[in-house]
């Protein structure tokens, strides 16, 4: 990444146990504004938690947690509602309210939270659906939809609140591979054409490395090694080694 960029989140030994499972042990990260990062790990290893502490909807042990300049881990709830607001979110099953239509479940977030008018809102829920390729869907249902239109139409909703930085919980998980590489495309375009930082977890090499600038492997709760792609697959650390290569 050029040197002259800033971080725009940070994770300082931050800890977090349920009962006596202690899922980060000392997970210490920076991220760059602008880029996309990839959290590569087994299940169960903290990926899902960490983005959970990073919308502060659950708060670490110990450590520090840093959004956009600002230390999240102590502020009231009515301050930390507004750094949400800074994130979009992409969800591993795309969370779309079942009893509305397209259009809708688009638009939810800016009925809720913001004071545009309903031409603003309609016009936001055009473009965003052009953006995702599924111009005409606004009237159907998500029943109605593919699993890869459903995940298209969530990601449409998560970036019609244009948010600084978009997090992905295994973008590509059960998905065929052709729709696998189209929502991978879009994570590329949003990054390239709207400047989104994006942080993507994933257990799926493939998809991860077709959309990162930096990969962060993770494993018992700490991150083990960070770096470009190509440094990650020439990387001389055993766990590492073993998870890019995968079951023999």
């Amino acid at each position: 990444m050029n040197k002259d960029q800033r971080y725009i989140i940070g994770f300082q030994d931050v800890h977090k146990s349920f009962e006596e499972n202690h899922v980060l042990q000392g997970l210490n990260l920076s991220i760059f504004e602008g880029e996309t990062l990839v959290i590569l790990g087994r299940s169960g290893c903290g990926k899902s938690v960490t983005l959970k502490i990073l919308l502060g909807l659950i708060y670490p042990d110990v450590g520090q947690v840093f959004v956009d300049g600002e230390e999240i881990t102590q502020v009231p709830e009515k301050r930390m509602f507004s750094i949400r607001q800074k994130f979009g979110m992409l969800f591993q099953g795309s969370a779309l309210f079942d009893s509305m239509k397209v259009k809708d479940n688009v638009a939810f977030a800016l009925h809720e939270h913001t004071k545009k008018s309903e031409k603003e809102i309609i016009d936001i829920v055009k473009r965003n659906l052009e953006f995702v390729d599924l111009a005409g869907t606004e009237e159907l249902m998500p029943s109605e939809l593919s699993g890869g239109m459903r995940k298209r139409v969530a990601l449409a909703r998560a970036m019609a609140y244009q948010p600084k930085i978009m997090l992905y919980d295994e973008p590509t998980t059960g998905l065929d591979p052709i729709t696998a590489t189209t929502i991978n495309a879009l994570i590329r375009k949003t990054q390239r054409e709207l400047g989104v930082t994006s942080i993507v977890v994933t257990h799926e090499l493939e998809s991860g490395f077709s959309v990162a600038n930096r990969v962060a492997v993770i494993s018992e709760g700490k991150i083990i090694e960070i770096g470009s792609i190509d440094e990650i697959k020439n990387s001389q650390n055993e766990f590492v080694k073993t998870f890019i290569a995968g079951p023999k």
